[in-house]
């Protein structure tokens, strides 16, 4: 697939049909996992449309569930 050119990744980021409740960026033509947030200093966001962008939303938030579960469990064997 071929990657989009600067002004058409800049045009997804600025058209605001493509952040739901304006906070929730749903783009299914931008390909990216982490594409920029609005704000772009402010950092990455998930692109809902994309199955696999979701996909690493899950995984990161199961990694840190367990991190917290693992450090839960090691504190109350103390």
């Amino acid at each position: 697939m071929e990657q989009p050119d600067k002004e058409t990744l800049e045009k997804w980021q600025k058209d605001p049909n493509n952040w739901k409740w304006g906070c929730l960026y749903y783009n299914k033509e931008d390909q990216r996992l982490l594409p920029p947030k609005r704000q772009e200093w402010m950092g990455l966001t998930i692109n809902f449309a994309n199955p696999k962008s979701v996909l690493v939303l899950v995984f990161m938030l199961l990694f840190f569930l367990l991190i917290v579960l693992l450090a839960t469990k090691k504190g109350h064997s103390n």
